[in-house]
């Protein structure tokens, strides 16, 4: 395989495993950001820092708490492991759970300003004429909310492409399989005559980052005016 096709591959893997990551947690997020809108008790304060926790804790640290949990040792991983004969550890599934988690809390929070913005009249008009918690989300909240519902999914796609520290530790740097462009351009820089292959895979994440945020930014600004 020549350098042009290893870096396609690489590219078209990131963009598998951030598409992956963003369809395990959309529903999640959509449900915990409504949640913490339309909410609010001392359980809304404790999910809301447990969402925010991967912001602030280093990467690398998520990462190992991944291992310990989902890991073949750990209690989820090897239950997950015994029952399904399922290896979350250093698959491309590992990959897209750790860049969904480290995008999650972007994703909930675009949500859930979203849904804040939805006036919670137009919601109890539906409970008035009858309408359960589903139809109110169904007709109301969720269409008035798509537009930020988007642009949360690009925002949150564009973190997972960009994922490094915790897919490292939790998936590893295996060539075709878990290495994505963040590690791909980490590899090259230990690497003699890599310089060009290293360029245009750094070339290729700026212009994923540039396009993923002006479109966040587009979608933010109608929503608003909205």
């Amino acid at each position: 395989m020549d350098t042009f096709e290893q870096e396609w591959s690489i590219i078209l893997l990131s963009a598998r495993i951030a598409t992956v990551a963003i369809a395990i947690m959309v529903i999640p997020g959509i449900m915990t950001a409504w949640y913490l809108a339309r909410r609010r008790s001392p359980l809304t304060f404790v999910i809301e820092n447990l969402v925010q926790l991967p912001l602030v804790l280093p990467p690398v640290v998520t990462g190992l708490l991944l291992l310990v949990l989902l890991g073949p040792r750990g209690k989820v991983g090897s239950w997950l492991n015994e029952l399904f004969g399922l290896e979350l550890a250093f698959t491309s599934m590992g990959a897209a759970i750790a860049a969904g988690v480290m995008a999650f809390p972007l994703i909930v929070q675009t949500f859930r300003v979203a849904i804040e913005q939805i006036d919670p009249e137009w919601e109890e008009a539906v409970s008035v004429y009858g309408g359960g918690r589903w139809a109110i989300f169904r007709w109301v909240t969720f269409p008035l909310a798509t537009r930020g519902i988007i642009a949360g999914i690009i925002l949150g796609f564009a973190r997972a492409v960009g994922e490094f520290g915790a897919t490292i530790v939790f998936a590893g740097n295996i060539p075709g399989r878990t290495q994505t462009v963040p590690l791909a351009v980490f590899t090259r820089l230990g690497q003699v005559g890599t310089e060009a292959s290293l360029v245009r895979l750094v070339l290729v994440a700026v212009a994923l980052s540039v396009l993923s945020l002006s479109v966040y930014a587009y979608l933010s600004t109608r929503l608003t005016r909205t």
